[in-house]
């Protein structure tokens, strides 16, 4: 099988979102053929480089999000009057306005009985697409004055909400620009039969920006397409845009909804990394009946060691092993602390992590002043030693050279997050055998599945009593341990990640019709050319009762593909 994987700042390059699921993915399935088709973040990203690729990644399109590329496409006066429709509709439907009301495009895009908002969303995107794929690319148009006009038309037109119409110029040209990033994939060459067309599935390793090529290989060649996500989009942008002009929250919000509603609705399987996932993705529009649940797959081996000797360093230590930044709430796990103090007075609290860019340094910065304020006889130093109760330190330093040494380091593992996707950090204390304390957040209860204590967020005293009830009590960190370390093995690890994506991958390419034919030297068509199932390792039985009840491989029509030299069926089905 050949798989189109979709990403966006992540794989192949060596730092980004979803890289190491990806990498596991394409190694952990050496039997099909990969082509990588990704997105970059910052021109930093692209200087890091690749990871080592494996031989079955049989090619890598790249293509840059952080920069704005000149296509040096000069519409004429037809195609810019198609680009003034089809954006002012797409604008029109972000602002909620009804149809027609902006006098946009109801005329080419609607004629007959009015469209609902999806079909008027997907209209406009692939006439966008459609005009790139004529014209040679919209990158001029989409970030010309033109664009950002008709988007002010489309906030101002009768029936749009409130936000829209109280945008100024500033929150316009923000949106513009979001939109105009957004839609780069529009200008790329990666459509032709030798590009996407000859994939027998894409698969889009997140939502949002990554899932536009797979949309459009599906729209011009018929490529199905798969969507995994371990993070809504729509959910971030609500996350990560608190301060945001109303304006362009309900713009930008309108449209990374309105594109996940498109995506779950064209592709074949939408697979969520857990079930807090799960539910937005059916409050954007998924189907029930195409959802799937796939945890991230995780290598066990090196928390193997750890896990199997449950013994501590240090049976009176608490540690929090994660990013640092404001999201993860350090600042209520130091009071709860010094809670857990006042009743346990020998205890120490280990805080390993490295900050997340700027904002998480002033942050680890904040950490240590309030930590030096609460112990202000024992000042937080680098190294826990001495009488410093609580350290700051960070993986790879001679005491932790890896992830497995800070679990192994304490009795208790800590997670005080208030925002929580997956909460990769519990499952690799679970898979150290440690007992855990954790905030009610994301998918920590999922994950915990009744392993380890739970409490609400932004709560010290709470979190703090749940430490010292189980640093008072080493046999019931003892059954939590193994109980936790059991359902990490079951559920998280690399190979039941594996699995599981296999078996969706032969799932949608035996329902996809066969889009070429492929003919010997005779002229007579090759069986299972094409379709996936010559290329696994697989015997298959002509006798099969499942096989007899399909009919046998169906044939569609298309443009025949003259082989050179035979390709041989599987002894099974000949």
């Amino acid at each position: 099988m050949r798989i189109g994987l979709l990403t966006e700042g992540g794989y192949p390059y060596v730092s980004g979102d979803a890289r190491l699921w990806c990498d596991r993915l394409v190694h952990g399935l050496a039997q099909h053929e990969f082509d990588v088709y990704a997105l970059s973040r910052s021109e930093h990203q692209e200087d890091e480089g690749w990871i080592p690729l494996p031989p079955n990644v049989r090619r890598v399109r790249t293509a840059p999000l952080w920069m704005a590329e000149d296509d040096e496409v000069v519409l004429g006066r037809r195609a810019r009057r198609r680009f003034t429709e089809h954006f002012g509709e797409l604008a029109a439907v972000l602002c909620g306005v009804p149809e027609g009301a902006s006098g946009a495009v109801r005329s080419r895009l609607s004629e007959g009985a009015p469209a609902s908002e999806a079909d008027r969303f997907a209209n406009a995107l692939y006439g966008l697409a459609e005009l790139a794929g004529d014209e040679g690319g919209l990158a001029g148009a989409l970030r010309s004055e033109a664009a950002v006009r008709t988007l002010e038309r489309a906030c101002r037109a009768p029936g749009a909400h409130r936000a829209a119409r109280e945008a100024r110029v500033p929150d316009l040209l923000a949106v513009a620009a979001h939109l105009e990033r957004a839609l780069r994939p529009l200008s790329l060459d990666w459509y032709e039969d030798d590009g996407l067309g000859a994939v027998d599935l894409c698969h889009a390793a997140s939502g949002g920006t990554a899932v536009l090529p797979g949309l459009l290989a599906r729209h011009f060649t018929g490529v199905p397409l798969m969507v995994t996500e371990y993070g809504v989009r729509l959910r971030t942008h609500y996350l990560t845009t608190p301060d945001a002009p109303p304006a362009v929250r309900s713009l930008l919000a309108a449209f990374q909804g309105r594109l996940a509603a498109e995506a779950y609705g064209r592709a074949e399987v939408v697979t969520a990394g857990n079930t807090h996932t799960r539910r937005w993705q059916e409050r954007c529009g998924a189907d029930r009946e195409k959802l799937r649940t796939v945890y991230p797959g995780m290598d066990a081996r090196p928390f193997a060691d750890v896990g199997e000797s449950p013994d501590c360093a240090d049976p009176g230590t608490l540690v929090w092993v994660g990013r640092v930044e404001p999201a993860k709430d350090l600042v209520s796990l130091l009071h709860a602390f010094a809670e857990v103090r006042k009743q346990q007075p020998k205890t120490r609290l280990r805080i390993v992590g490295a900050p997340g860019g700027p904002e998480g340094a002033a942050y680890l910065g904040h950490c240590r002043t309030l930590a030096a304020q609460l112990f202000p006889d024992e000042a937080a130093g680098p190294h826990a030693a001495g009488d410093n109760p609580v350290s700051f330190e960070e993986i790879g330093g001679p005491d932790l050279p890896v992830a497995a040494d800070a679990y192994a380091s304490g009795a208790v593992t800590v997670l005080s997050s208030v925002v929580e996707g997956f909460p990769v950090g519990l499952a690799e204390a679970m898979l150290c055998g440690r007992a855990t304390v954790s905030t009610d957040v994301g998918a920590v209860v999922e994950v915990i599945g009744g392993t380890g204590l739970v409490v609400p967020a932004r709560n010290p005293r709470a979190l703090a009593e749940a430490c010292v009830a189980l640093l008072r009590d080493p046999e019931r960190r003892a059954r939590l341990g193994a109980a936790a370390r059991a359902r990490a093995l079951e559920l998280f690890t690399v190979e039941q990640n594996i699995e599981a994506f296999h078996g969706i991958y032969l799932e949608i390419v035996s329902r996809a019709p066969v889009r070429r034919v492929v003919l010997d030297g005779a002229g007579e068509p090759l069986p299972f050319s094409v379709p996936a199932e010559v290329h696994v390792p697989v015997g298959w039985t002509a006798a099969s009762p499942r096989l007899a009840a399909r009919g046998g491989p169906g044939w569609a029509a298309g443009r025949p593909v003259r082989a050179t030299t035979p390709v041989p069926a599987p002894e099974g089905a000949r």
